[in-house]
């Protein structure tokens, strides 16, 4: 099996993001939304209820969400992103207390991991992604962009919930154009100026 990678272009996400909303296929919409902004494993998003995020009694979506990673077995919060919450509200009315967030509409029940595979691969390929993409693409783009951004490699290693530095840092998939870029940008002028 060949190892996946993130997606590397900011314009690829965001073409991403927009696939499934384009074609207002709003289920496929939560999945990818959920998956590229909370570093959930495939397996843990696919587990979540519709009550997990929505508070039916208040007719409101949820600020945050509190799972039980089922490979980990550790219990994590994870606040909501602006456009998680854009995605479910678009998504509510097709939302049933008791059932899956992801629901296969024939089985009434979660769509499995090869269908969620499926339908990121569809997406990955309509927008030109080149390399192998999937599930697990999503949960390694989430943190290829937030180090990119500045966000330190510690905070990611405890989001992942990863034993060691080692896998968080293959998870980021830092490639030789990322070390290229360090090389050409160092500025030792901008340092000693300060």
């Amino acid at each position: 099996m060949a190892l996946t990678e993130p997606i590397r272009d900011p314009r690829q996400v965001q073409a991403f993001l927009a696939y499934y909303r384009n074609k207002g296929h709003l289920r496929n919409q939560v999945l990818v939304t959920v998956a590229l902004h909370t570093a959930l494993r495939i397996s843990d998003i696919l587990r979540l209820k519709c009550e997990d995020v929505y508070d039916f009694a208040n007719h409101r979506i949820r600020k945050s969400i509190t799972i039980t990673e089922k490979k980990t077995g550790k219990n994590k919060t994870i606040a909501l992103h602006k456009n998680i919450i854009k995605a479910l509200k678009a998504y509510y009315p097709q939302a049933k207390q008791g059932k899956a967030l992801i629901i296969n509409l024939s089985t009434g029940k979660s769509i499995s991991r090869v269908h969620a595979y499926r339908l990121i691969s569809e997406a990955a390929d309509a927008i030109g992604v080149i390399h192998k993409v999937g599930c697990h693409s999503l949960r390694k783009t989430f943190g290829y962009h937030s180090w990119s951004g500045g966000i330190s490699p510690v905070i990611l290693m405890e989001i992942y919930n990863h034993s060691s530095y080692a896998i968080t840092k293959r998870y980021l998939g830092v490639s030789q154009d990322d070390q290229n870029a360090v090389y050409l940008g160092i500025n030792y002028t901008a340092i000693n100026s300060r």
